[in-house]
């Protein structure tokens, strides 16, 4: 981790996987693109991690970067967009309980496909907010500049909090279909903060979240 931090410090795998008992996390993820997923992680409260980066009062972003290793991802080179994949929250939504840095899901490892070793989620935001194969992790005193928001601003906000009311601008956000494992998937109803309002709504009391979508 590097940034507005005390003191910059390198984590092993090893050590973060001990630095607090894991716990299973059964959360609702919805992603943009209209489905969602029910879904057990593993791991435990990102603030805990934060705590350990000990970060400066100045700070109030976290950013975080994603492995980018051509030799490992031949497909890097058509991915779009150049340099590591980059997300953000701000700090009090990455310290918020319902946060978790997450190191499995469904009591196993993470695989690769699914942000191995090491990704966050951020249950109450679409799911591409959620950083997966995160390397580095940088603290900062402005907003950083994430990936698809740099791509398409007018389709992907930064918050990017679950909001019915904000369509994308090619499809409805009013619905989802949830995958249960069944033929024919399940349409629900969008909720606000994907149900994790009373939990979360508070961050953003006096904000326009069509406006900071």
């Amino acid at each position: 981790m590097e940034g507005l931090v005390k003191q910059p410090r390198t984590f092993d795998i090893d050590s973060i996987l001990r630095y607090r008992p894991i716990e299973e996390r059964v959360y609702r993820f919805r992603c943009v693109e209209a489905w969602s997923m029910v879904v057990p992680w593993d791991g435990y409260p990102l603030s805990e991690f934060i705590k350990a980066c000990d970060p400066l009062p100045s700070a109030k972003y976290v950013q975080f970067l994603s492995l980018h290793d051509s030799k490992q991802m031949p497909e890097l080179g058509s991915s779009g967009f150049s340099g590591p994949y980059s997300e953000g929250l701000r700090m009090d939504e990455a310290m918020n309980p319902l946060t978790l840095l997450t190191l499995g899901l469904y009591g196993e490892v993470l695989p690769n496909q699914d942000g191995a070793p090491i990704r966050v989620i951020v249950p109450w935001k679409y799911g591409f907010k959620s950083a997966k194969s995160i390397v580095k992790v940088r603290f900062v005193d402005k907003q950083p500049p994430t990936t698809w928001n740099n791509m398409a601003p007018d389709e992907y906000g930064f918050y990017s909090n679950v909001n019915p009311s904000v369509d994308h601008p090619r499809w409805s956000q009013k619905t989802e279909r949830r995958l249960t494992g069944s033929f024919f998937p399940q349409i629900k109803q969008t909720l606000p903060f994907n149900g994790y309002g009373n939990e979360v709504a508070a961050l953003y009391n006096g904000m326009d979240l069509r406006k900071y979508y």
